[in-house]
């Protein structure tokens, strides 16, 4: 780890958001990225490789179907996110076209060889589950994935010893279980206290903080690494957030926007290994991707933050 110096789519209203927000930050604009040794890491325990504490997500904002303009703007947030050091892009079978689009964009890019790619398993018949994992390889573009997710834990107890076959093969690096919005924790629990999985991916943000009680203390405990999903709320938080200014300690932080205010608090865990915020922004993208640069707070900033921020 390095240290501290811690909806329904609509195609019009969408190609006019990301066409603004694509034409400054076309890509000589991104000729200069920023040196990945730059950005917080932490570890995986089960392995000790590193990962960029900010990743993509990709639920809904990737779900654009079948338009060529739409998929090429998607293009572009991966090729940002890849400019700023990051590798971890993470999706579902859930996710409407989310898998091809994210496909789509790699090709363009050339299969980048620094992704780390997150899928999931998300079928309750699990004789299904091997055709739907070879479904979003092809999707994707990929050799094999290095994360496998059951998703949500449906039938967790039938496609979970697939996946740590698959991983025992060499067609899996890493196992993973992954929930939502609070929802079943008691048995995420049961799940991480007696099963080898690499990773859980679970909700945690400033108003989300369940998972500080149990399950993060438990992943330390364990090994495991985490992934964050929500840490925005889909887009809830930061629009509370936005009709308030900057803290003071915002600058502290080196946070110059409520986003990177958000990511800070999430990563800044020590169970925490990777936030994964979606975005169909370029300009999003790059501000999420600065949450990952400078200081993190220690855990009296971090109590801090969610007091301030529940005050709002």
């Amino acid at each position: 780890m390095q240290t501290r110096p811690t909806l329904p789519f609509n195609r019009r209203r969408w190609l006019a958001t990301a066409t603004a927000s694509l034409a400054p930050l076309a890509w000589p604009a991104l000729a200069r990225p920023v040196a990945a040794s730059s950005l917080q890491t932490r570890r995986i325990p089960s392995s000790g490789e590193a990962v960029p504490v900010i990743g993509l997500g990709s639920w809904i904002t990737f779900n654009v179907g079948n338009d060529p303009q739409a998929r090429d703007a998607c293009a572009e947030v991966v090729r940002a996110f890849f400019a700023a050091g990051g590798r971890v892009i993470d999706s579902s079978p859930m996710y409407g076209s989310s898998q091809p689009v994210i496909g789509h964009a790699l090709a363009r890019l050339g299969q980048p060889a620094t992704l780390f790619s997150a899928e999931k398993v998300w079928v309750g018949d699990a004789s299904r589950g091997p055709a739907q994992m070879e479904a979003s390889r092809a999707f994707w573009g990929v050799p094999r994935f290095d994360l496998m997710q059951v998703h949500n834990l449906l039938a967790w107890e039938e496609h979970l010893p697939r996946l740590i076959e698959m991983k025992a093969a060499g067609r899996l690096r890493y196992v993973g279980i992954s929930t939502s919005e609070g929802r079943r924790h008691a048995e995420l629990e049961r799940i991480m206290r007696t099963q080898r999985i690499d990773f859980v991916q679970l909700t945690h943000n400033l108003l989300d903080r369940e998972a500080e009680q149990r399950l993060l203390p438990l992943a330390q405990e364990r090994g495991i690494a985490v992934l964050v999903n929500r840490p925005f709320r889909q887009g809830a938080l930061l629009d509370q957030l936005a009709r308030h200014p900057l803290p003071g300690w915002a600058g502290e932080l080196g946070c110059d926007s409520w986003a990177q205010v958000a990511l800070k608090f999430v990563v800044s865990h020590p169970g925490v290994t990777c936030a994964i915020p979606a975005t169909r922004q370029v300009a999003h993208l790059r501000q999420n991707m600065g949450a990952a640069l400078g200081p993190l707070p220690d855990a009296a900033l971090r109590l801090r933050m969610a007091r301030d921020v529940a005050a709002l």
